[in-house]
């Protein structure tokens, strides 16, 4: 598993736009993160009467325990820029015939794969950590109340947000080795929510128990959204298993459908 992870981590590290895209992405996913009270106080200075009917003090955005599904929630809107980084990476591998010649220099189909969904696992770890030591770091400094059992109290949203980045990297990868074109497969990624989105509206009348088996609402069930609290509405302040079932049958459908092209494919 590491040598094939090192082979593909070889490549992308040669790559500035692995580096650019990178670099964007952990740079956002932490800054997003971490100043969403800055952005309220901001807010407060800048909208009149926005901090004299809303006490933004008040509101435990980054308190235990609702900083882990927060910040769970809020770091999964930028996976699509991670995912255009693997959608660059696969296409490439078409575009310079690298792929050709890790096949002739004995390199298996699948083994060529599997060094992708590596990779693809290992952005998906990273960002995990890197959300769960911005919640941590930020409950550790907003919170009042700090024993451990209340503080880790919801923490099962971050395997479940690794789930999340992970499905979606495993469809970009899928939707890269179908498409094989770089831009094609980038305009394919970024409006695969609107086309889910078309479909699910069509049928919503009709099968709307259906719709929970969509793959990207799938993937965006993982993690609920939870700010409608602070609307004092009811929310999902828990990991569905159901929900886990379902991304985890698709995550496995996106890379055996990879593994179909491929092993079908004359490269």
């Amino acid at each position: 598993m590491l040598q094939l992870l090192k082979i593909d981590l070889k490549k992308l590290t040669s790559y500035r736009t692995f580096w650019i895209i990178c670099g964007l992405y952990f740079f956002t996913l932490l800054t997003t993160t971490a100043s969403g009270m800055e952005f309220l106080k901001w807010l407060a200075r800048t909208i009149e009467g926005f901090g004299q009917s809303i006490n933004i003090n008040r509101i435990p955005l980054y308190h235990f325990p609702d900083v882990w599904q927060n910040l769970a929630w809020a770091s999964g809107l930028l996976k699509i820029m991670i995912g255009i980084m693997v959608l660059i990476s696969i296409t490439n591998e078409y575009s310079y015939r690298t792929i050709r010649q890790n096949i002739i220099d004995g390199l298996s189909r699948k083994e060529f794969l599997l060094s992708k969904i590596y990779t693809n696992a290992l952005l998906s770890v990273l960002s995990m950590v890197l959300v769960f030591l911005v919640a941590l770091v930020t409950g550790l400094i907003y919170s009042s109340r700090l024993d451990m059992s209340y503080m880790f109290e919801g923490v099962e949203f971050y395997p479940a947000y690794f789930l999340e980045v992970f499905a979606f990297l495993s469809f970009a990868l899928m939707l890269g080795i179908f498409v094989q074109r770089s831009g094609l497969s980038i305009i394919l990624l970024l409006n695969s929510y609107l086309i889910e989105l078309i479909i699910k509206e069509n049928i919503d009348d009709y099968v709307p128990w259906l719709i929970k088996y969509f793959p990207l609402e799938s993937i965006m069930n993982l993690v609920p959204m939870p700010f409608a609290r602070y609307a004092f509405q009811q929310i999902q302040d828990y990991v569905s298993l159901e929900a886990v079932g379902i991304a985890l049958v698709w995550t496995f459908l996106f890379n055996y459908f990879s593994y179909l092209r491929l092993k079908k494919a004359d490269i």
